[in-house]
Order: structure tokens, then sequence, then C-alpha cells
């Protein structure tokens, strides 16, 4: 099992840790914004770092990476290092194509708790809607003095995962504000770092995921899925801007499948929990799921068509119990 610690046992000795020796900070791939701020605030912060997206970055982070002068790396020998630090990610196979980890590596992550981290000194706090929050309360207990540059990129984090703060928490909206305060930020400086308008491919991949959507209704939702090849996250988001209150998008390259999950606030308030359930079917076809609880991902082997008729199906079968429950009551 992995060794997991409450926050003032374990985020001090962390930052203890990031002091000495060479360090290699690890990323989900096509990493986000969370994921790329939390890197840069240690890499900034802390001595010989080196950032490595095994998998890439999302579009939004390159800008970021660009913008803010981050120097993320393709690939290194993690045997070079002295410590390994994963952020943001919910499971190992998210490391791909990194076949192997350090025996002893350290893990801090705020999606749903995983026993997938065995051997590592695993932190995960899922009350936080963002890993960055975690990150700047690492910092912050530490007494680390925080930059315009890392206090940037920590507000991109929380933002982009509380999905513009409509997930925001009373805890995200502190942290939000005493960086701010702190950095004298505001809040057009961090708008303008992450709010780009789409590119053309993306925009087509919109109007296609629409083209082939197909939607079931039940107890007043709507629950849509859609398929495409490219952008699944971002077709994901325009789809619930169409009307879906739960939508869920997928692409298959060869045997390959990739889906993205997005709810409203209000289903999730119900207390649908997509990473959750994204989670069980991965878990139930061998594959890997996780995220938030408005927002996750699935990704394995198997055909796209079939996954995506579970997701649906999965959700309309929580829609009618919150339905049956409610009868009940009344």
């Amino acid at each position: 099992m992995p060794k997991t610690f409450v926050a003032n046992q374990m985020l001090g000795p962390i930052a203890q840790r990031l002091r000495t020796g060479r360090k290699i900070v690890l990323l989900h791939g096509n990493a986000d914004p969370d994921a790329l701020g939390c890197a840069f605030a240690i890499d900034a912060l802390f001595p010989e770092v080196t950032i490595v997206a095994p998998g890439g970055l999302d579009r939004i982070s390159k800008v970021i990476a660009i913008k803010l002068g981050v120097a993320v790396e393709e690939g290194a020998d993690v045997e070079n290092f002295d410590l390994a630090i994963v952020v943001d990610t919910s499971s190992p196979d998210q490391l791909a194509p990194l076949s192997r980890l350090p025996r002893d590596c350290i893990v801090i992550d705020h999606h749903a708790r995983s026993d997938r981290w065995s051997d590592c000194t695993y932190y995960c706090d899922d009350s936080k809607r963002s890993c960055a929050e975690i990150i700047y309360e690492m910092l912050r207990d530490s007494g680390e003095s925080l930059t315009k540059e890392v206090g940037l990129a920590l507000m991109a984090g929380m933002l982009t995962d509380s999905g513009h703060l409509s997930h925001a928490t009373p805890s995200l909206l502190r942290s939000f504000a005493e960086i701010m305060e702190v950095t004298g930020l505001n809040m057009d400086e961090v708008l303008g770092l992450i709010d780009l308008e789409p590119d053309v491919s993306e925009r087509i991949s919109q109007l296609k995921g629409a083209q082939r959507l197909r939607f079931e209704r039940t107890n007043g939702y709507i629950v849509a899925v859609s398929h495409g090849s490219a952008f699944e996250s971002s077709v994901c988001k325009s789809l619930i801007g169409l009307g879906a209150d739960v939508a869920f998008v997928g692409s298959q390259r060869d045997e390959s499948f990739r889906v993205s999950g997005r709810a409203r606030p209000d289903v999730v308030r119900k207390g649908l929990h997509l990473g959750k359930l994204l989670e069980d079917i991965g878990t139930e076809t061998s594959n890997d799921g996780g995220g938030h609880g408005g927002a996750a991902g699935l990704v394995g082997i198997g055909d796209i068509e079939a996954i995506l008729n579970i997701c649906m199906q999965r959700v309309l079968d929580f829609l009618k119990g919150v339905e049956q429950k409610s009868k009940e009551k009344d």
C-alpha cells in the first residue's frame, strides 16, 4: 500500500527533501496548466530541478511554458536523479511512455485516492480542486517567497481545474486571493495567460463532435456522447455549452481509445463523481480512469463505442436512482 500522511505531518518534510539533490518532476500525459504550474513552482523555488512531461503538454500549457519561460523536457533517465516527484497524476499509467519509476518517489495529487502508488511517498488531498492548492500550501507553510511568475502559474492551475472558479471551494478561493495579495497580481493577468481562442482545428473538432452526438434524457437531465479524433476535452466542454448536463467524448486510435467526461456543477452536487465513475469503469475493463467530480478521463484498449455506451448507461442509472430517491422522500 502507498505510504500516506496528513498535511501537517508531511508537506513540511517534503519541502525539506526538495532542498537538496538533483530532482526530476514528472507530469501526466498531455499535461494541463495545473500540472505545469505545480512543476514550475517547484522548479523556481528549489535547486537542481528538471521538469519532464513524457506525454507532452496540452495547448494552453504550451503557451504558458513559452510566456513564463518554463523549460520542459520530453524525456530523461530517472536513475540520473536523486529524487523523483510526480504531481497531479492519479495513476502511474498516466506517465506513459515512461516505463518505470524510482522505488521511492514522492507523489502529490488531488484526485480520488489510488492504491497504484506502491513504494511511493503518497500525499493526496482529494478535497482540493487543484493540485496547485497543495503546492501553494506547502510553499507557504515552509516560508518560501512567491514570485509573480510562480503566482501566475499556480493561479492558472487553480482557475483551469475549477472551471474558471465554477467548481471552486472556499479553500481554493482563499488560496487564490492570498496569492493575489502576496504577489500583487490582478485577475486580468492570469486570465490573459489561459484564455486562448481555439484554433481552426479545434473549432472543426467541436463542430464534428456536435454533428456526431447522440443523447438520452432522464429525470430532466440530458446525457450526451460523441466521438472524434482530437480535442476530446474541448469538444466535451462544447457539448455542455450546447445544453448537455453530462457529456462524454471519445476517440479511437487503432486499438487504443481516450474518453473525456464533463458534468455540470448541479449534477455533481446531486452526488455524481465522474472521476470515481470512470475509475470504476477502467477497473472493470482493465483500463485506466479517474479525475474530478465534474471532469474526468479514461484511456486504454477497447472499442470506443462500447466504452461510451457504458459511460452513458452508468450516468443514466445514477440519475434514475436520484429520481427514485426523490419519489421515496415525497
